[in-house]
This record gives structure tokens, sequence and C-alpha cells, in this order.
């Protein structure tokens, strides 16, 4: 949304707690398998786990892992400078090993081979996967085996696929979802990465084209760009993968022939510009239609691809087409109440010699819109209307009962000649009646010119955080004359009304909650941090005074929405 300058807006979709990507991906894998914190306790376990062990979550979770479930071979306790997977876990690696011994709940020793690898579920904390399973048959042993050389161990793939899924579903960029994608796979699985996806006209866009030498991943941005449409009957490995046919290998051979396509004239350039010798080529599906293609590529001195690599290419490209098609969708909502809130927030009106500039930030989870509102507005008595209010949440509901109080304040405002109170007192009615807003706050005033350079405002407060008045000079103060209950109570009380005379020079600052509230402050910290910040700014130019006020007072780790209209009387 804009004002008469601009209106910032932040997003930052909202992350998955730990324990709800835990529930869904650890179920997904075919072995037992537990996630423990930083201090080695355990936060998530699968039912496999609790089958395997003959203890259930609750049983589980909160324990140490080491002293709960880790003995040596006649059932004794194991001394942790013994225990190969809690040196593994204290040098935050990857280890394996095919003989092990856990203690079940019945006081039976259940023979193990694990897997123990970090693992990042999005949160601020790491933690680390434990996957294991009885020995039926036996298991690579070489802890870190080079992937591209040989065939991945079955722990190293389900821990793999398990990294993959917690990777991709917690994030709701399309963009960081591809860039993890990469990191997964490179150098683990491959050489190159390259990733074709079909846009929403129906267009293929080759978007990622990595190379990784080691650990140093490189982007050939050079042969990214728009491929040509898809061919109904190629039999050809990538057009096969972008209609959602079937998986291939391929190599350069595969494209040395006439092309039947323009899609084989760039695979046949991708092939000579890499030099990738061997290549799998899957479809990336949603559960809804084929978003695009992962071709992952070997050069000549790794071991070509076969077919039994085939399923695990497969498997990670389905969960990076639910990611991709989940994140599409959201950026698509996101785009819709973009929209919606542009049209909800309005333009600043000209008021002469008066600056006035707006702000607007929607709380992280909330999609770009919210129950936030600012206003302003001519009156037919030659006065401005100033309001800004709150409605509870933060979501599209939220933001259409914002609509509706917004409306018929304006209505009321402009078709009653009465004091700020009677007005606020009639929406009140009103909205207990015709809305389904539960409760609001909101601050509804009036300015003027009047004598000596000076602006008069008069305002009622219900239930708003107070307006703050800061002089050229840097004093600043709170009016908290005017103060009434909140929109919503069904009190029938009387709203008290409120003047205060603004000086040349000054600048009046209304605000929402969002602002000034963050867990384990008090109220009080906020406002003083606000009235601190904004003594420090009165100097600068309007637009600066309140672009800075936001990054300097707005709470780290906010999670509300934030709406700040901000005026200055002109001379001084």
């Amino acid at each position: 949304m804009t004002g008469p300058e601009h209106t910032e807006t932040v997003l930052g979709p909202s992350v998955p707690t730990v324990s709800l990507v835990l529930a869904g991906t650890l179920e997904a894998i075919g072995a037992g398998a537990y996630v423990v914190d930083e201090q080695g306790c355990i936060v998530a376990a699968n039912a496999r786990a609790e089958r395997l062990l003959g203890r259930s979550a609750e049983d589980l979770i909160g324990q140490d892992a080491h002293d709960l479930l880790h003995r040596g071979p006649q059932g004794e306790p194991l001394p942790r400078t013994q225990c190969a997977m809690r040196q593994a876990f204290h040098a935050g690696r990857t280890a394996q090993s095919d003989e092990d011994y856990f203690a079940c709940g019945d006081g039976t020793l259940l023979r193990i081979s694990w897997l123990i690898t970090p693992y990042d579920v999005g949160g601020r904390d790491a933690g680390t996967l434990v996957v294991f399973h009885t020995p039926d048959h036996p298991q690579v042993s070489d802890p870190q085996p080079e992937p591209a050389t040989r065939p991945l161990s079955e722990l190293h793939r389900l821990a793999l696929l398990a990294e993959t899924t917690a990777q991709l579903t917690s994030t709701l960029d399309v963009d960081e979802a591809l860039r993890r994608l990469v990191v997964l796979v490179l150098p683990r699985l491959a050489d190159w990465a390259v990733i074709d996806l079909i846009t929403e006209r129906d267009e293929v866009w080759r978007t990622v084209v990595v190379h990784a030498d080691g650990d140093t991943l490189t982007h050939h941005e050079d042969l990214q760009g728009p491929m040509p449409p898809i061919p109904e009957e190629s039999p050809m490995p990538l057009s096969r993968a972008l209609r959602g046919v079937a998986s291939n290998l391929a190599g350069p051979q595969t494209y040395h022939g006439p092309p039947d396509s323009g899609i084989a004239v760039e695979q046949r350039r991708l092939f000579d510009v890499t030099g990738m010798q061997s290549a799998a080529i899957v479809p990336i599906r949603s559960t809804r239609a084929v978003l695009g293609a992962l071709t992952l590529g070997r050069d000549g001195n790794q071991a070509p691809f076969t077919s039994v690599d085939l399923p695990l290419v497969e498997d990670i490209a389905r969960r990076a087409g639910l990611a991709v098609d989940n994140a599409r969708l959201y950026q698509r909502q996101r785009k819709v109440a973009e929209t919606m809130q542009n049209h909800l927030l309005p333009q600043m009106p000209g008021v002469s010699g008066l600056q006035m500039t707006v702000r607007y930030l929607p709380a992280p989870d909330a999609s770009q819109v919210g129950g936030d509102w600012y206003d302003a507005f001519p009156l037919s008595d030659a006065s401005t209307a100033l309001a800004i209010g709150d409605v509870v949440g933060h979501d599209l509901e939220a933001a259409a009962g914002m609509a509706q109080v917004r409306n018929m304040l304006r209505a009321y405002a402009w078709s009653q000649h009465e004091p700020p109170s009677r007005i606020v007192e009639r929406l009140d009615e009103a909205i207990q009646h015709i809305t389904d807003v539960d409760m609001a706050t909101t601050i509804f005033a009036r300015i003027e010119p009047a004598d000596d350079g000076h602006w008069q405002l008069s305002w009622t407060n219900a239930g708003h955080p107070p307006p703050l008045l800061i002089s050229r000079d840097g004093l600043a103060q709170y009016l908290t004359d005017g103060h009434g209950i909140l929109l919503g109570t069904q009190t029938g009380t009387r709203r008290p009304d409120a003047t205060a005379q603004l000086p040349p020079g000054s600048t009046l600052v209304l605000y929402t909650d969002g602002l000034i509230e963050a867990p384990r402050r008090t109220l009080d910290e906020g406002l003083n941090r606000l009235r601190q910040h904004a003594a420090a700014l009165a100097h600068r130019p309007l637009a600066s005074f309140t672009d800075q006020l936001l990054r300097r007072v707005r709470p780290a780790g906010n999670d509300d929405d934030v709406a700040v209209l901000a005026l200055r009387i002109p001379g001084g």
C-alpha cells in the first residue's frame, strides 16, 4: 500500500515449528528414527521407533537419548567416552555403524545398525537425526561413502529423503526451495543440477544450472533462461519428463542425432558445454500437475547413473514438486492479499501546508493483509479527519472487518457534525449489530488551523495506544486525555473528548500496538522506547523520521502488523 510517499511492506513467511515439521517427516522414513536437540534430548520419534524400542513417544520425548537407549553388548550402561554415536553427535558429523545395542522398554536388548547426521529443520536450534533398524542384511560400513561412485546405503537414502522433506517444507519461497534442493543433491549425488520449471503460462524456463567442484557450487546463468515449448510426441528424455510421462537416463550421445525439437537443441548444448557424461532426468510433480524436470548430471570421473538410481532421484523430485507447488500457491495468495490491502488502505489527502505520511507493515505470517488500518479525509466543515485502529486478528477476516469499520466511520464523520466522541459512540453501536467484528480499538480525531501558526487537534480514544506529540526541539509527550474503552464491549458508556494545540514544527504520531508490544516486554517499556527514538529523530524530514522510527522501534520477532500515521505542522 502506498501513501503520498510510500508504504513499506515487509514479508516473512512464517517458518513452521520444529514439532510440526518433524511430525510428518519422521513417519515417512522406512526405519526407526528420532531427532535429538543440541543437548542430546529426544524431541521427536516416529511410530517405527516406538515399536522397535517398545517405548511410547511420551516415554522417549524429553529423555537423554544416550542415557535411555545406548548399551554395551551385554546390556551394560555404555560410557559416553566409548559411545561412537555420542562422539559423532558432539562432532556434528555424519557417521554410521553396523552393530550397536539399544535398550528396549521391556528390558531386552535390541541389536541395531544406525546412521546419525546433523538435521536442519529450519528453526533456530540445530538438531540431529538418528535412523536405525535391525540389521537383517549387511550395510555399507564406510561412514562417509562417495555417493557419486557407489549406491547410497539404505540408511543414507532414508536420511537424505528425510532431510529433503524437512528442508523443502520449511520454506514458502520458490527460489529458496530450489536453492536448498541444489545443496541437498550436490555434490552428494551428482556434479551438476539442472532445474527446468513450467511457468503458470505454460512456458518452460531453465531456472537453475549449478556445478559442484567439491563443496564449491557455481551457478551458470549463461545456460539459464527461456526454453522452447514442450513437444507433444517427442521420445527424448527431457521432453518426456516435462510431459510427466517417465523418468529417463541420458548422455551426450542421446542428443547427437538430428534434433526433433527446440528442446533437443538446447539439451545438446547443455551436454556439450557442461561435459556431463551421464544424467538422470525426472519429472517434478505436484498432486495437481507437472511443474518441471530435475536433471542430475555426472562428469567422466564419476560412475554413470543407472536405473537403480532413478527411484531415489524421483523421490527427491516429488518432494521438490510439493514444495514448489505450496510456495506458488502461497505467493499467489499473497499477491491477492496485497491487491486487497492496496484497495483497503487509502491514499492520503493533500492538506495545504500540512505534511502527512503513512506506513503499513503486515504481520510476518499474515500474507500481506491484516486488521490494522489508518485513514485521513477532508470533512465538510473544512477540517481534516484522522483515524487509526486495530481490529482483532491479522488475516483476511480481520481485514474485511477493518474495511467495514473504516467505511462506517467515514460515513458517520462526514454526515454527522458532532464531536469525535459522539461519532465513535455511533460507530460502536453500529458494529455490534451489522458487522462480524468482536473487538477493535481506534483513535478518531479532527485537525484544523488555529491561531499563531498552531493547529488544533480534538480526538477521542477507544482503547488505543495514545498519540505521541514531539516538538521541533525534541520534547515528546503522550496525549493521554480522551481515553475510553475499546469498541465492541457493549457497555453503552459515554466517551470523552480531548483537545490539544499542536505548535509549529511539531510532529504527531498515531500508531498501532504492533509498534510497541513484544513478548517479555512491558507496555511501558515499549512506550518509553518509542518516545526516546521519536525525540531523537525530531529533526529528520517526515518520511525519514517515519522510516527510521519503524526500523528502530518495531520489536525484533514482531508477530503483529503495524500501521503508522505521522503528520508535521508547518513552520518552526
